[in-house]
């Protein structure tokens, strides 16, 4: 007996679908002018309301719960565009600040590079493995074969050089 109902149930079904859904499937399209968020829409309505079919007060009025149903899913649908929509504003104008933040300064870049070039010898083979190759005291003494203390003379008067160089250009900060 169970499943004679069962059957006739999803015979009933079967037939809502036919019956409701082409008028579904234009309404939601007139609403978001995009067929295949009409097609989701219209489904995950049908699914709702087909499965309180029962609760219904009039199931004779199934077309107009499902026209209801309809329209809250694309206003829902709506709803979750605009705020994917904001978000990824949002996340495009701080992927371009930080884009404009982290844009190396070129100028500064190629001064630097050409008042490097200016340096004597050995500041800037000291210059070039504290800060390029990020070695330590000992070991661009131990690379350049000289005294830890000639590392620290030759950096220090390296670092004014630049320091004042950047400032006749016009640089803040380079003073310091």
């Amino acid at each position: 007996m169970g499943v004679v109902t069962r059957v006739e149930g999803v015979d009933r079904l079967d037939a809502l679908y036919r019956e409701h859904t082409p008028g579904a499937l234009r309404l939601a399209y007139l609403l978001t002018g995009n067929r295949a968020l009409a097609e989701d829409v219209v489904h995950d309505a049908f699914i709702k309301v087909a499965s309180r079919v029962r609760e219904l007060r009039d199931p004779e009025a199934f077309g107009a719960y499902f026209h209801r149903a309809v329209v809250n899913h694309v206003r829902g649908a709506a709803r979750r565009k605009g705020v994917a929509d904001r978000h990824l504003e949002r996340t495009r104008a701080e992927v371009a600040r930080a884009a404009v933040a982290d844009r190396p300064d070129t100028e500064t870049r190629d001064q630097l590079w050409a008042l490097l070039q200016q340096l004597p010898t050995r500041q800037r083979e000291v210059v070039v493995c504290r800060y390029y190759l990020d070695l330590s005291e000992k070991e661009t003494a131990d690379a350049l074969r000289c005294p830890p203390g000639s590392v620290k003379s030759s950096l220090s008067r390296a670092l004014l050089a630049l320091r004042a160089g950047l400032a006749a250009d016009g640089h803040e900060g380079a003073e310091r």
